[in-house]
């Protein structure tokens, strides 16, 4: 493929697992191009946790490196977007600078979108002191007074899970009715020392730049050094849709069906990170670009040998 916007793999996505797949791509000698919009979702985080090796790397040094690392086995990288995509015999993407690459696949690894619920002072503290990971973000805010927002019956699992890392906890009802916990919930979070506090949260309170407590809309605020809170996951799958890739619903958003290697049901067509999935941390997302970008140069070479033959 010698033509200058033609590719082996074009690669949507330059995060932890659009870097890995490129990567593989790469040193398999694969003419491969990662078009990346520079939005990365743990772009609020000043760190990133239980990478062995990275523990503790800021994201965007994350980023830095590998795309100092890709570009040693010459893939390339853009700083695009891609607004369209067809295919017809081979997948051709349109990028919002205007220019159109073809390739015989294309890797979505375009992750999601964190929505926040609307309590005033939630966005700009999250990442900081306002979390939404204990496995992310635990271990740096343990033995804090901690308290966790509630937006459905799921945000039970979530404090139990934070009094791991701290024993001053409050569960913050907000957008649950008490009514809604089951006696189960209630048996577990009273043996947890879990504080159940109903109401709905008007704010976050910040002092100095810094997280300091919960006020709820009567008026009460309760003293917090953090805040738990879990966002709506809007997964980045329209270049999915258009092609025709099937989804499967979930309680965190529509993800495309794909196999163990991360190959949708459309041929040429795959999936990795958090566009494959809500739960991809970090070493999760980079591990499934590393299946992704193998399967897919095994899936060039057969049909390279095939079409000689």
């Amino acid at each position: 493929m010698t033509e200058n916007n033609a590719y082996e793999v074009v690669v949507v996505g330059g995060g932890a697992a659009g870097l890995s797949a490129a990567l593989v791509l790469g040193r398999s000698r694969r003419r491969t191009l990662v078009v990346d919009a520079g939005e990365p979702r743990n772009a609020p985080s000043a760190h990133m946790q239980g990478y062995l090796s990275r523990d503790g790397m800021s994201p965007a040094e994350f980023l830095a490196v590998g795309r100092e690392e890709i570009a040693r086995y010459g893939v390339e990288l853009v700083r695009d977007r891609v607004v369209d995509v067809t295919r017809e015999g081979d997948f051709a993407a349109v990028l919002a600078g205007g220019r159109t690459v073809r390739a015989r696949h294309l890797v979505i690894a375009t992750g999601l979108t964190d929505e926040l619920p609307p309590v005033p002072g939630l966005a700009e503290r999250f990442g900081r002191d306002v979390v939404h990971c204990p496995y992310c973000h635990g271990w740096e805010v343990r033995d804090l007074p901690t308290g966790v927002l509630a937006t459905s019956p799921l945000s039970v699992h979530q404090a139990l899970m934070v009094t791991q890392w701290s024993k001053d906890v409050r569960l913050f009802l907000h957008e649950v009715d008490e009514a809604e916990l089951t006696d189960q919930d209630l048996r577990r979070l009273a043996t947890a020392g879990v504080t159940v506090v109903p109401g709905e949260v008007a704010e976050v309170v910040v002092t100095g730049d810094r997280l300091t407590g919960v006020r709820l809309v009567d008026g009460t605020v309760h003293d917090r050094e953090v805040l738990y809170a879990a966002p709506r996951a809007v997964p980045h799958n329209d270049l999915l849709i258009r092609l025709g890739a099937e989804l499967r619903e979930t309680p965190f958003g529509s993800y495309p069906v794909i196999d163990e290697r991360g190959l949708t049901t459309v041929p040429g067509l795959w999936a990795a990170g958090n566009a494959s999935g809500f739960a991809e941390q970090v070493i999760n997302a980079a591990s499934r670009g590393y299946r992704a970008g193998a399967a897919i140069n095994g899936e060039l070479l057969t049909a390279g040998l095939d079409a000689a033959a």
